[in-house]
């Protein structure tokens, strides 16, 4: 049985740096909502809870039956989680003198597992408004901050399991030794084997889908992105060619992108269909300029072209997609019971009429993970270092109108930008890049004559996440060397300009 780390999220908006940190030490983990009922086996290792937005002394405050937990494993409280403990237990938490966020160096007070390899005076990061002002009794002060009696705790024992307070953030970058503490409570502590690979995760979902899925057959649709070319390779190892792919050509990916795509899934051995449905969906985006409009065209043709094409099968009982963990932890809310599905979580938003069961073998892993899944599973390295890219394809870099001759024109413009940012070393070091096609023609010269034709904006963004991005600051020859190469090569656009902007307060896609 797979060891397991299980964090009870209290809303805190760094639970999924906690989950991030506990894979890290090669240890599986899962975020549920702090009152969702979970039974303890075998492979529970420990229980750590959560920051979240809420004082312990609002009337509705969340709360866990900490000592419960703590009879049966090992507990850590973070933040929030540490204040609920000392409270349950007896100690006392109020408002502090002044709210305290940001850097504090932690003075330890007392030698314990919990501090291995964690440097005398270490940075960590605060962000609270209450503070612990008297632990309960039988629980002893490990460090103190400057401003904080009660950084971290521990609860006293002679038998029993461990349980530890941290009244900062150990999982943010700002917390120099955090990892490691974490680290520690896991190896340490919980006494966790850090067995959890991306080959034991191959080896173990392989075998799991082969028990799940049967004899039956799969559908599914793939896009030639990384989650669903993982997701589908999973499944393929499981059942061969009981798995059906369906790759659209919906006209709107990058040049040459729909051979390149159907080649390599031949090669890693996917029975993959390619549909070509240009047309239909160039007929249907015309006099289409508004964003919104466009993505639901594209999106209800991708539904029609997907259940034509399934209707030709028979004896489908599942639909495979390539739903990843932040998909999963945004979708559940942590205030109540209830559960809701983004509609961008289906793969087009495809409908319950279909009767299919899902099967979503990355369900539980980060992005990241899904690389070096990918890369365990022998898919190209270049299809799984590929930048993220819009499901709605080019029609989102073309402002207004969208049609073959504007593709064309993009297309051709992003080739040359991402093939040199390939060959001259940036394409690894930014975390998307892609080309805008303008609805603004401008005046140019070209020899001796006057052109009026298309402007198309470079975009390179720098990110960790996507949810903020900073502007590329590639080097002014290499964009000058682009813009040349793109206006000598590609008739029709005779100005490039680079955008400056940072998300916030823009949008990496421009649509």
């Amino acid at each position: 049985m797979t060891e397991k780390i299980l964090i009870l999220d209290f809303g805190s908006q760094y639970t999924q740096l906690i989950a991030r940190a506990v894979r890290e030490a090669n240890i599986y983990c899962e975020i549920i909502p702090y009152h969702q009922k979970f039974s303890i086996d075998s492979g529970l290792k420990g229980i750590i809870l959560s920051g979240s937005p809420f004082s312990v002394n609002d009337e509705n405050a969340p709360e866990v039956e900490v000592s419960q937990f703590n009879a049966q494993l090992p507990v850590l409280g973070i933040c929030y989680g540490a204040q609920m403990t000392a409270k349950l237990f007896g100690g006392k938490v109020d408002k502090s003198n002044k709210r305290e966020y940001g850097r504090a160096f932690m003075e330890i007070k007392q030698k314990d597992a919990i501090f291995n390899l964690v440097s005398e005076k270490s940075q960590v990061w605060m962000s609270h408004s209450d503070s612990i002002k008297t632990l309960p009794a039988g629980f002893t002060i490990l460090a103190t901050t400057e401003s904080i009696p009660i950084a971290a705790f521990k609860k006293d024992i002679d038998e029993g399991n461990p349980l530890y307070g941290f009244q900062f953030h150990p999982e943010v970058y700002h917390s120099t030794d955090g990892k490691q503490l974490i680290k520690n409570f896991l190896v340490d502590i919980c006494k966790c084997s850090q067995n959890w690979t991306p080959a034991s995760f191959v080896e173990e979902t392989v075998a799991r889908l082969k028990q799940e899925i049967g004899d039956k057959q799969v559908i599914m649709a793939l896009s030639g992105g990384v989650d669903s070319t993982v997701a589908a390779t999973l499944i393929a190892k499981a059942i061969g060619n009981r798995l059906h792919g369906i790759f659209v050509d919906n006209g709107l990916l990058r040049k040459d992108e729909y051979q390149q795509v159907l080649d390599t899934y031949n090669n890693i051995g996917l029975n993959v269909k390619g549909i070509d449905a240009k047309s239909l969906f160039y007929h249907e985006l015309k006099d289409k300029t508004d964003p919104e409009a466009k993505r639901k065209v594209i999106g209800k043709l991708f539904i029609d072209v997907f259940q034509e094409e399934s209707q030709k099968l028979t004896n489908i009982s599942f639909l495979g997609q390539g739903t990843i963990y932040p998909d999963v932890i945004e979708s559940v809310s942590v205030h109540g019971p209830s559960q809701t599905i983004k509609s961008h979580h289906n793969v087009g938003g495809l409908p319950d009429t279909m009767h299919l069961s899902l099967v979503e073998p990355l369900r539980y892993l980060f992005k990241d993970e899904v690389r070096k899944v990918g890369l365990e599973l022998g898919i190209p390295a270049d299809m799984i270092n590929r930048h993220p890219f819009p499901g709605p394809g080019l029609a989102i870099r073309i402002l207004g109108e969208v049609n073959a001759e504007r593709v064309d024109l993009l297309q051709r413009a992003d080739a040359i930008f991402i093939n040199g940012l390939k060959s001259s070393g940036l394409y690894n070091k930014v975390w998307q890049a892609g080309t805008i096609l303008l609805p603004v023609k401008s005046v140019g010269v070209m020899g001796d004559e006057r052109t009026y034709e298309f402007t198309v904006a470079l975009r390179a963004v720098t990110s960790v996440d996507g949810m903020t991005a900073d502007w590329a600051h590639l080097p002014y020859e290499f964009l000058a060397d682009i813009s040349n190469e793109i206006i000598n090569n590609v008739k029709g656009i005779n100005r490039v300009v680079y955008d400056i902007s940072s998300k916030p307060p823009a949008t990496i896609e421009w649509e």
